[in-house]
């Protein structure tokens, strides 16, 4: 009823979830979890805990545009939020990306009006996943921290034909390997306009 849900690509379902390609659809539903524990620096020290990240910033905004079509002013907020306590430039952005015409443009949008020229590098990890819903925050945070640990950005993947519109953002459609990633940001918007950004950074002791 909502039209978020893709329907063009029930014979290949596998490529469905196809973030900027031009002729995207919407998103396709996943399933899991995850979990992240958060700790005070002192405390994880103390006991030896392995630290995988550190968070620097975070943002959360809500907009209230409409029920399924954001507006991108919230982004633009959320991310303006996240970014105010870090000094250090952004490497890579994990987009909320889940592949629905309005939302990838709208997310996009605010980007560019965010981070003008100096765009970092941009993938939506959903293209490869699917969208998790509730889970889609911890689960892309992790993949996140990941790819900062490995050294590596995964693709967005299916985008046979990109979108015009988003021709001149670095979009990483094939994997790089010995990618030197310090600070990433995660996006994780959902329905109805709330909005939530975090940026997490390699932990130096």
């Amino acid at each position: 009823a909502m039209g978020a849900m893709s329907s063009k690509f029930n014979d290949k379902a596998s490529a469905a979830s196809r973030a900027y390609d031009v002729n995207r659809d919407g998103f396709v539903i996943a399933g899991g979890a995850g979990v992240l524990v958060l700790e005070e620096l002192e405390h994880a020290r103390a006991r030896g805990a392995k630290i995988y990240a550190e968070i620097v910033g975070y943002g959360a905004t809500s907009d209230g545009y409409d029920m399924v079509a954001p507006s991108g002013e919230g982004a633009i907020r959320c991310m303006r939020q996240a970014l105010a306590t870090v000094p250090t430039p952004v490497d890579y952005i994990n987009t909320h990306g889940t592949s629905t015409p309005v939302g990838d443009s709208r997310e996009m949008g605010a980007i560019r009006e965010v981070f003008g020229d100096k765009m970092p590098y941009i993938t939506s990890t959903k293209s490869l996943t699917g969208h998790s819903l509730g889970a889609a925050g911890v689960q892309e945070s992790i993949y996140s921290i990941l790819m900062m640990q490995g050294g590596f950005i995964g693709e967005s993947a299916h985008i046979e034909e990109l979108d015009p519109e988003f021709e001149r953002m670095p979009i990483v459609r094939k994997r790089i390997d010995n990618a030197k990633i310090d600070t990433v940001l995660s996006n994780s918007f959902g329905f109805g306009g709330t909005n939530a950004t975090l940026i997490f950074q390699r932990y130096s002791a």
